[in-house]
Formats: structure tokens, sequence, C-alpha cells
């Protein structure tokens, strides 16, 4: 088993670490950041490196890399960070959680998350640096271009197209046969129905509290 340094140390990167512990196909061995962004010696008993000393340390000949951060800046701060690693030499690591149902002709690129109750289906094609949270529906002859993050329980239709840099939030449902611009963002809840633009962005209205309290409800 090959071993791994994470790159981040929020609530991401351990997420990420306990999905490569739990039954990944590399071995997790320290956590990396920005030495200006270090507030811990250590991450889950990992150590945690300044990104200076990454290559001194754990050279890229003997360790593979993945880049742990979140939809910061609609997915641009991990992209960098991707870059910047692959340019150190190093190869990106991917996660896909034996509790996903994919299927052998599933493409999919480097430094992408699949965590466990995403469905898969045939003829999908997933790019570099995607990050699928749990209980997806991804339908057949989808496209996920590179750098996304479609976060838990969203239906993304059979033969969509989704633009690269694009954020798709909890309980979004996109229909079948249309294309989603590049780096649109797309709220909770929203139900996208036809193509969209470049850089859209899409909220719903949240749901208003009543103005009986609770106390006062007789039928509960």
């Amino acid at each position: 088993m090959k071993k791994l340094v994470i790159f981040g140390n929020g609530q991401t990167a351990e997420i990420v670490c306990s999905m490569f512990r739990f039954d990944g196909s590399h071995e997790p061995v320290a956590f990396v950041v920005d030495r200006e962004f270090i507030t811990a010696t250590e991450i889950l008993g990992l150590p945690v490196v300044p990104l200076d000393q990454i290559v001194e340390l754990y050279p890229p000949s003997a360790f593979d890399a993945f880049v742990a951060v979140s939809y910061t800046k609609v997915n641009q701060l991990r992209a960098e960070k991707c870059a910047l690693l692959k340019s150190k030499g190093y190869t990106l690591a991917t996660y896909i959680s034996s509790r996903a149902t994919t299927f052998p002709d599933l493409k999919v690129g480097e430094n992408c998350l699949i965590l466990e109750d995403n469905t898969i289906q045939p003829f999908v094609e997933i790019g570099d640096n995607v990050y699928l949270w749990s209980g997806n529906h991804i339908g057949h002859h989808t496209r996920i271009g590179a750098n996304c993050f479609i976060a838990s329980h969203v239906v993304v239709s059979g033969s969509v197209e989704v633009g690269e840099f694009t954020f798709i939030g909890v309980n979004a449902t996109v229909r079948d046969n249309i294309k989603i611009g590049r780096a649109n963002v797309i709220g909770a809840g929203c139900v996208i129905l036809k193509d969209t633009a470049d850089l859209n962005v899409f909220v719903t209205t949240a749901t208003e509290a009543s103005r009986v309290p609770s106390n006062r409800l007789r039928g509960i």
C-alpha cells in the first residue's frame, strides 16, 4: 500500500484521512499545510508539516498526495493546490468508497473523492479533482468536468454535462439532457430544468418559520 500525504488541516482533511484508513488504496502518514496556517503539530495521530518542507520530508518518489480542501473560492483553491503539488512531482491519489455503487466503465480523474452511497450509473466520466459527497445519484452518460464539488443527496439525471468548477448543493436536482455551464453555484434544493450559462448562481427561498410556536400546536 502506497504512503499518502494529505494537504489540509480542517474537517475535510480529517474525513479524507478516515476514509483512506477505512478502505482506501493508500496509507495516510502526514498532513501538510501552508506554514502560516499550521494550528497544531498533530492531527489524528499524524504529524502536521509545513508545505515548504514536503519534498524534503516526504519525497514524491516515495509518497503520493491528496488535496483535501472543500469548495473554497468555488473550488479554485483546491485546484491551485493540486497544480502546485503536481508541479513538485507528486502523483495525486483518488478515493472511491467501497460502499459506492459503480460500474466497470467508470472513468475517474486524479484527486477525486467519491464517498459512500453514491450511485454512479454506466457510461459516466468524472474529471480531475471532483468531490462527490455521500448519497448522490449520477445518471448514465453524464460527464462531470474537473474541479467540481457535488454535495449530498443530489440527483444528476442522465446525459448531463456539468461544467468545470461547479458547485451543486444538498438535495439539488438536475434534469436529463442538459448542460450546466462553467463555475455555476447551484444552491441547496434547487431544481435545474434547462441549460445554464457560465458563472450562473441559483438559490431557493428558505422555508419560513410558522407564527405559531410549537407549544401551541394541537395536532402533534
